[in-house]
Formats: structure tokens, C-alpha cells, sequence
């Protein structure tokens, strides 16, 4: 799933996406582009699950793509 973080502004907030979605699924490869905005995450867990992990570390993802 690629997705699109507006408020990911800084690598403080690339590790804390990363971190939350691994807490979720430790197996889940995640991929930021800062400069983009967008965070690409390849996981077992249905896709409201990682939407509603990186809501609840204070981002507001929107889906671009789903695989």
C-alpha cells in the first residue's frame, strides 16, 4: 500500500511511523520518501489496520495505491 502522509515533515516523524507499524506487524517492510510525503508498506494486516496504527501516532495518512 502506498500512501500519502501531508504531515510527515522530519525524520522524527519517518521513525515514528516506521515504529508504529512495525509494533503492529514486525514483519512489514515500511519505505518513507520524506521529501514526498509518501510512505510505502508492504503487510499481512488489512489495510484499515496499518491506517488506523499511524492515525493513532498522530498522522493523517490518505491511500494513494493499494497492492
Amino acid at each position: 500500500m502506498k500512501l500519502c502522509i501531508p504531515d510527515m515533515s522530519c525524520s522524527h516523524c519517518v521513525m515514528a511511523i516506521e515504529k508504529a507499524v512495525l509494533a503492529a506487524e514486525p514483519a512489514a517492510v515500511v519505505a518513507c520518501d520524506l521529501e514526498k510525503r509518501i510512505v510505502e508498506i508492504s503487510s499481512l494486516r488489512q489495510p484499515d489496520n496499518i491506517l488506523r496504527v499511524i492515525r493513532d501516532a498522530g498522522y493523517e495518512p490518505t491511500t494513494l495505491v493499494s497492492n
